[in-house]
């Protein structure tokens, strides 16, 4: 718990790098710890993960696609919803060249030469190339494609307002960078500086189940990155935590059904066009264009099979979906407020996180808020 007292104090430092980068605007220090020289102008932007893009709008707004040069498809095969809702507010976007699919090894360099980019902003891991694609990232460089690597995953709660200051500073949007984290920071600490209050005794054991609906085997969680993170700062006991090593793994059914958490929380990564996995197994429809009456219906759904029915806190409806791409952008302070909401409702009866989302599509998205981003399997959040 200590890492999540001291974010407050990490954010804070932000505001400082936004005004140190001010000064430099020749040269930033990438998530990735690599000092960047930069173009004099930022006109032609490749973007390694298309999940980003709802992350430059917090920044660019209405001239979203002005300096978009290329992307990975990503956004459209994995939120199709979500990019729906962009795709209409910026039709623009289907014509900006594709230049890969959605891996690293899909991400076609010759493409990117040819466009005339001037920037690559890509994630430390992820969907597209990453800082371990040393080869590409030298290519690119001698060609004169400035990289700067961001962090939505790794350590979300932590790089969210570091890799916008980063984004802030190449795109040349440092008040708006600042704007919106000093927004992140506040609702941030709305969570941190209560749980840090509760005793550990009191926090309530959860079970974090990735993308329910994927696989035939049970059970993918997160644990050490993504959204395993939130479970701590929400005031959650992961139970996978010292038995699933690393980022992701398997936590295995029997153990579930045997030491039973006290919540259960699904990620969904369902929604209109994609309902249920190859073999059948249905999803959790959540995000742009999810009513809660089908949210629901689809967690209730989800869950009601072979072995997850006999899982005790599903069995007696203590039960929670979180929309999955909460762990890729900087809306995932939302995503803690949700889950903590849940966890502690006495400690955080004046807390809204209906609003808070609703704040944040106000202030800083280009497209309207349209759809639920979570639900719990009863009609009140238990």
């Amino acid at each position: 718990m200590l890492r999540y007292q001291i974010i407050a104090a990490l954010m804070g430092g932000v505001f400082c790098l936004l005004a140190e980068l001010s000064l430099a605007a020749d040269t930033v220090t990438d998530l990735a710890g690599r000092t960047v020289k930069l173009p004099d102008r930022v006109e032609r932007v490749i973007l390694g993960e298309s999940r980003y893009i709802p992350a430059l709008a917090i920044l660019e707004g209405e001239h979203l696609p002005d300096r978009l040069a290329g992307l990975l498809p990503d956004f459209e095969m994995t939120d199709p919803g979500g990019y729906a809702q962009y795709l209409k507010a910026f039709p623009s976007l289907a014509d900006i060249p594709r230049v890969g699919h959605t891996s690293a090894d899909s991400f076609s360099l010759e493409s990117v030469l040819a466009m005339g980019a001037d920037l690559a902003i890509f994630s430390l891991e992820g969907h597209g190339p990453g800082a371990h694609n040393r080869a590409l990232i030298d290519s690119l460089q001698r060609a004169g494609v400035a990289v700067v690597f961001i962090d939505f995953r790794q350590d979300p709660l932590v790089n969210t307002p570091r890799s916008m200051a980063v984004l802030g500073e190449v795109l040349g949007r440092q008040d708006e960078a600042e704007v919106f984290n000093r927004f992140y920071q506040q609702q941030l600490a709305r969570v941190t500086g209560v749980v840090a209050e509760i005793p550990r005794s009191d926090w309530p054991s959860v079970f974090l189940h990735s993308r329910l609906g994927r696989h035939d085997n049970c059970c993918e969680t997160m644990v050490a990155g993504m959204m395993g993170h939130f479970i701590e700062a929400a005031g959650g006991k992961n139970v996978a935590q010292g038995r699933v090593p690393g980022v992701s793994g398997v936590l295995n059914l029997e153990y579930l059904i045997s030491e039973p958490p006290r919540r259960y929380v699904a990620t969904a990564i369902g929604s209109r066009r994609y309902q249920a996995s190859e073999t059948d197994h249905a999803y959790v429809m959540l995000g742009a264009g999810i009513d809660e009456q089908t949210a629901r219906a689809s967690l209730l759904r989800a869950t009601d099979r072979p072995g997850l029915r006999a899982v005790k806190p599903i069995r007696e409806g203590r039960a929670m979906a979180i929309w999955h791409h909460f762990y890729n952008t900087p809306m995932n302070v939302v995503a803690v407020q949700a889950l903590a909401r849940w966890f502690h409702p006495a400690a955080f009866g004046e807390l809204d996180p209906d609003a808070t989302l609703a704040e944040f599509y106000r202030r800083f998205q280009p497209v309207p808020l349209d759809g639920v981003y979570w639900v719990t399997a009863g009609e009140a959040q238990k």
